[in-house]
């Protein structure tokens, strides 16, 4: 590497070099050690946007995220739910040690979606989102929103629409009750692409 160019990139702590997983910025426990171990940070990204995706509903992906709000509950940051597909059980949410009172549930139209979950993240709060459509641009705003916000933003997904601006990439699938989960995409590298774990 030329002289000049190792000087100006020496000593820049927001500049990520591709396979570099040190000076990660610690992230937020998933609560299931083979991912956080899998993950740079050693978890979910503390101020990011995460797309999960997974071919149906219901196999487990809520579940994932259960540890890191009740965490950020307990921390008094609100946790917004946006579009979910079915209203969530506050008896299962309490149980699983989620504080209601910090969690609200949104129901905005589809065009209206992400607009309104770029300022709930602006905002500060977790924000977790099941949209029908979604394009790259939009998301990119998201990822900067979540940036800005410092918070932890989360979009639920059908389909994969390809390389986009999250911080974090997931699929999901469903395997004799365990979860497989395959890293498409982890700022900073990942450690281990695919793993099982039960949730």
């Amino acid at each position: 590497m030329d002289e000049r160019l190792a000087g100006l990139l020496r000593g820049q702590p927001a500049l990520w070099r591709g396979g570099e997983t040190r000076h990660m910025r610690e992230g937020l426990g998933t609560g299931f050690e083979a991912l956080d171990s899998a993950l740079p940070g050693g978890g979910w990204p503390a101020h990011g946007l995460v797309e999960i995706i997974s071919p149906r509903q219901g196999i487990g992906e809520l579940r994932l995220l259960v540890p890191v709000m009740a965490r950020l509950g307990r921390s008094a940051q609100r946790i917004v739910w946006i579009a979910p597909p079915y209203i969530p059980y506050a008896p299962a949410l309490e149980q699983a040690g989620l504080r209601l009172a910090q969690i609200s549930v949104l129901a905005p139209g589809e065009d209206d979606l992400p607009g309104v979950m770029e300022v709930v993240l602006r905002a500060g709060a977790m924000a977790l989102a099941w949209p029908a459509r979604l394009d790259a641009r939009r998301l990119r705003r998201l990822q900067l929103a979540a940036e800005a916000g410092r918070c932890l933003g989360v979009v639920f997904r059908r389909a994969d629409p390809g390389v986009t601006a999250a911080a974090l990439r997931l699929r999901l699938e469903s395997e004799a009750g365990a979860l497989r989960i395959r890293i498409l995409k982890a700022r900073g590298g990942c450690r281990r692409p695919e793993l099982r774990i039960q949730p």
